[in-house]
């Protein structure tokens, strides 16, 4: 339910849910062409009333549907319907896994969208119709749909892919917005070698005109539990700052409550936090004391009344179990400080 009330510091997630082992071999079942397209519909369907179940009995107060929907990682599944692209074949294959054994693609021509775009509105739409809580939807950013797709001839660079992004997910968020959305999430890579200003740049322009509330989620990386870039946010404030959003969601936990210092100096610029209190990486079960001390810690900095607390990520590389009692911890924590508050 988009228009539920919120207490304070609300609890949310960033996005995925840690899926069940039954998700796992349906996907294998549908790439080996052993389920049917309404098959694949049918896993899915149950795969998201599964995370919304799981989030909602563990209190979360504002959740997502688990992306359940988004198969291989996060925007893997959406290179598989773009057109304009073609995979480069991956030049390591044995060994452990890292960022170098991803499928990468080159634009051999204009990047386009199938008709109905890229699906997110579906999603959103199926969260609407089973949530009893407060929902959000969830978008990758125009950099992180381009990281993986070289520019080739068609694009002048990196940005250039970008900003192509941009135009296609703009029109998906006003989509969104039109089917009801009045909470958006972008989802977004510390790359480094991207500035601040121009992370903030591109958000402006992937958001222009969509009018809801607007979080700015900024990664560094989780695929497999692993980071892929350097965990500081010092190199892109203040210029994130002139992103127009509502909301930044950064990691906290994974790093110690690194930086507090540092995201305080804007505690004053009027946006709200969404602060990383769950370490999605780690396997340690949190308690909701440890939750409630790290979110103690956060208000030092910040108030209250604009905070919300998440995961430092998405579960998407989590197993369910792990996932269910972490959320449930998150949830927990948040009720043990609102009421110290005096606003339990």
């Amino acid at each position: 339910m988009a228009g539920t009330a919120l207490p304070l510091i609300p609890s949310t997630v960033v996005g995925s849910h840690g899926r069940a082992g039954w998700w796992h071999l349906g996907v294998k079942a549908w790439e080996a062409g052993e389920m049917g397209p309404a098959d694949l519909d049918e896993m899915l369907d149950d795969a998201a009333d599964t995370a919304i179940r799981d989030m909602e009995r563990a209190g979360v107060d504002m959740i997502t549907d688990g992306e359940v929907r988004r198969l291989d990682g996060y925007v893997d599944s959406y290179y598989a319907i773009i057109k304009g692209i073609r995979p480069i074949e991956v030049r390591r294959k044995l060994g452990p896994w890292g960022y170098d054994q991803q499928t990468r693609y080159e634009a051999v021509a204009r990047i386009e969208t199938p008709e109905g775009g890229l699906g997110i509105v579906k999603e959103f739409e199926y969260l609407r119709a089973h949530a009893t809580r407060a929902i959000k939807a969830t978008c990758a950013g125009p950099l992180t749909f381009g990281s993986r797709i070289h520019p080739g001839t068609t694009y002048k660079g990196v940005v250039d892919v970008a900003e192509r992004f941009a135009e296609v997910i703009n029109q998906e968020l006003r989509a969104l917005v039109a089917a009801g959305a009045e909470f958006i999430q972008i989802d977004e890579p510390a790359r480094g070698h991207v500035s601040g200003r121009e992370m903030a740049r591109l958000f402006n322009l992937a958001t222009q005109g969509v009018r809801a509330r607007l979080a700015f989620h900024i990664c560094f990386g989780n695929r497999f539990g692993r980071s892929r870039f350097d965990r500081t946010y010092r190199p892109y404030f203040p210029a994130l700052l002139e992103a127009r959003t509502d909301q930044f969601v950064l990691e906290f936990a994974g790093r110690e409550m690194a930086e507090l210092d540092l995201i305080g100096q804007y505690a004053s610029e009027g946006r709200e936090l969404g602060a990383g209190v769950i370490d999605v990486k780690g396997f340690h079960p949190e308690t909701s004391e440890e939750v409630a001390d790290r979110i103690r810690k956060v208000l030092k900095v910040w108030p209250a009344e604009r905070l919300y607390v998440n995961p430092d990520c998405g579960f998407g590389w989590s197993p369910r179990n792990m996932c269910n009692g972490k959320i449930q911890a998150l949830a927990a924590g948040a009720r043990l400080v609102r009421k110290e508050l005096g606003a339990g």
